[in-house]
C-alpha cells in the first residue's frame, strides 16, 4: 500500500497546530497564575533577531494553508497578522485547521512531481511539490511551532514534550 503526500502532512500539521492552541491554553493560565498580562507572552521573543511568539504562530498558520494550498492548486485565505491576544491567535489556528482540513487531498498527491513557485523573499523559488512539501513546508512549519513552544517554556509556562506533540495516537504498553 502506498503512502501518500496528504496521508503524512494533513495529519501532522493539523495536530501540530491542535497542540499549539492547547499550548496556547497553558501560556493563558500561566499568565493568570502569575499575573502577568499574556500580551506581554505575545510579544515575547528568545533572541533580538526572532519574530515574538504572536508572529511565530502567524507564519506557522501561513505556511501551513498556503504551503497546502499551492499542492493543491487553489489559493489560501488570507489573514491580516492583526492578532492581539491568545484567543484571538486560538481563532486564526482553528480556521487553519479547518481550511486544510477541507483541501482536495487527491490534488494535493497528485502534485508530488508538479513544479511549485513560491515567494522566497523578494525573489521566487521553484520545487517539485513533493519536495517543497517535505524539505520546505513542513520543516519550516515546525520550525516556527517549535520557536513559539520554547518561547513559552522559556518564559516559565508549565509546558512540555508531550504537550507539543499533541493528540497523537501513541499508545503505552
Amino acid at each position: 500500500m502506498s503512502y501518500s503526500m496528504s496521508q503524512a502532512f494533513l495529519p501532522a500539521f493539523t495536530t501540530g497546530l491542535e497542540a499549539m492552541s492547547a499550548i496556547l491554553d497553558k501560556a493563558e493560565a500561566f499568565a493568570a497564575a502569575k499575573k502577568i498580562d499574556a500580551s506581554v507572552l505575545l510579544q515575547t521573543r528568545l533572541a533580538p533577531d526572532m519574530f515574538p511568539l504572536v508572529r511565530q504562530v502567524q507564519i506557522a498558520t501561513d505556511l501551513a494553508k498556503n504551503g497546502l494550498a499551492r499542492l493543491a492548486g487553489g489559493e489560501a485565505p488570507r489573514y491580516e497578522d492583526n492578532e492581539t491576544t491568545i484567543a484571538q491567535l486560538k481563532a486564526r489556528i482553528e480556521k487553519t485547521v479547518a481550511f486544510i482540513k477541507g483541501l482536495d487531498t487527491a490534488k494535493i498527491d497528485a502534485s508530488a512531481e508538479r513544479g511549485i513557485s513560491f515567494p522566497l523573499g523578494p525573489k521566487k523559488g521553484e520545487m517539485k511539490g513533493a519536495d517543497y512539501l517535505s524539505l520546505f513546508v513542513m520543516p519550516n512549519v515546525y520550525f516556527h511551532l517549535m520557536a513559539a513552544y520554547l518561547i513559552l517554556r522559556h518564559c516559565g509556562a508549565d509546558v512540555g514534550k508531550m504537550d507539543f506533540l499533541g493528540k497523537i495516537p501513541l499508545k503505552f504498553s
